[in-house]
């Protein structure tokens, strides 16, 4: 009896001091945003097994969550190199920046920055932000780069190896550290399906649920209602393994968002020019 007693006293002091249970997770707004398309994107490219004559226009994109407290975060950076932008010949290019600002949100507000993968139009304008923490799994980066910035594999860019190197010498990269992390609250990280070596996609808490941005783990709608792997993978059991666990991630399956469909476009409501809330 005593010892309840004084547990009693103790939770007494405790709440007369302001202490709160647990806050619920914040609900954020989510948008894709598209800055650019590349025409005549082979389909055989995205999908396994694809027929080889079958094209679409890729959409290129970014997505923004949004915070009740004002938060500004990325999911991934696109690509603003000129020499990109030369080889792919993007229709209606805008930077990332450009695209976010042109929906009102300016490219110093964005503080987070999560990095899916080290591929040229996921991470190549990252330092268009230039207050952003980044985000990117440990595994994924010690990779990809060494400890003096230098290339140790073809799927980075020297000129986006460096840059990321520059950014966390500068204090702003953090390593996530494997699976299901919650690294904001609200943001859970999840390990992909090796799409590189050690990419992730992004669960969103949300006042429709669970939101899932799949980036390049899942390239198309396709993909999942066919069940059918990406095509660029280093192992495509674990692609379908991760396009399993989203459906178990997100709260319905509308809730899951391809990397590069352009029925993304369609299918969500329109917040914006080349813009769509995801609800």
């Amino acid at each position: 009896m005593r010892n309840i007693v004084r547990w009693l006293a103790l939770t007494g002091a405790a709440l007369s001091l302001g202490a709160k249970p647990n806050a619920p997770a914040p609900l954020y707004e989510v948008y894709a945003i598209q800055y650019a398309s590349v025409p005549g994107f082979k389909v055989s490219n995205l999908i396994a097994g694809a027929d080889t004559s079958r094209r679409l226009d890729l959409a290129m994109s970014v997505w923004l969550m949004r915070g009740p407290d004002g938060r500004m975060i990325l999911l991934d950076a696109g690509f603003k190199r000129e020499d990109l932008i030369q080889r792919w010949k993007p229709v209606d290019y805008l930077t990332p920046a450009a695209a976010l600002e042109r929906f009102g949100v300016r490219r110093e507000a964005v503080t987070d920055l999560i990095i899916s993968h080290v591929h040229w139009d996921h991470l190549d304008g990252a330092d268009l932000f230039p207050n952003a923490r980044i985000w990117i799994q440990k595994d994924e980066y010690e990779h990809h780069i060494d400890s003096t910035g230098k290339r140790l594999a073809n799927a980075i860019d020297t000129a986006d190896a460096t840059m990321l190197y520059n950014i966390k010498r500068a204090g702003r990269v953090t390593l996530v550290d494997g699976d299901a992390r919650e690294i904001i609250p609200g943001i859970t990280v999840y390990t992909g399906g090796k799409h590189t070596y050690q990419s992730q996609f992004v669960g969103v808490n949300t006042a429709a649920g669970t939101v899932v941005l799949a980036s390049d783990n899942m390239y198309l709608y396709e993909n999942l209602d066919k069940h059918l792997p990406i095509s660029q993978t280093l192992d495509a059991a674990s692609n379908l393994a991760a396009q399993d666990r989203m459906t178990k991630i997100a709260s319905s399956l509308r809730l899951i968002v391809p990397g590069h469909d352009p029925a993304v476009y369609q299918r969500f409501p329109s917040a914006g020019k080349g813009v769509v809330r995801i609800q």
